[in-house]
């Protein structure tokens, strides 16, 4: 199976884990001690909801969308909700964060992050997207052969 989460970003199942995600982040951060996140299935790190890929499924619509204008929401959804402002000033729904991008702006300077993507196109895009601001703790490792290289004992979020 050659599967692209690009189809599905946004969907359900994918705001579940993200609120999820970013709820254990913010735990995590509690301790002074930094941790690792390591995430074995990283796909493009960001998504355009209005791209061709997440358009044709229209997933996300059933998922973020319905949330997207919601007024009555948890307190526990604040932080993911404000990631998503965050990228979408304008107040329209259209970019989307994969759970790589949620690391990058939840996580601290001096936590380890190690994402992996197995399909290399993905795994191209996934560089791509995630260089820039973050210190060398931060590292896109691509297939078996860089997950090889990973230590053992680090907090592991996986996606199916």
């Amino acid at each position: 199976m050659n599967y692209r989460h690009a189809y599905h970003a946004g969907n359900h199942a994918d705001v579940f884990k993200h609120l999820t995600l970013t709820r254990l982040i913010a735990l995590m951060a509690r301790k002074e001690q930094p941790f690792a996140y390591l995430d074995t299935h990283a796909g493009l790190g960001l998504y355009d909801l209005k791209g061709d890929q997440a358009s044709r499924t229209g997933e996300w619509l059933e998922g973020i969308g319905r949330l997207w204008n919601a007024t009555d929401l948890p307190a526990l959804a604040s932080d993911y909700l404000q990631v998503l402002h965050d990228m979408n000033p304008d107040g329209e729904l259209r970019y989307y964060p994969g759970s790589p991008e949620l690391a990058r702006r939840l996580t601290r300077e001096r936590e380890r992050v190690l994402l992996n993507e197995k399909h290399p196109e993905d795994g191209r895009l996934l560089k791509e997207n995630m260089k820039g601001d973050r210190p060398a703790a931060w590292r896109c490792i691509l297939g078996k052969a860089g997950m090889s290289r990973v230590p053992c004992c680090l907090w592991l979020k996986s996606a199916p």
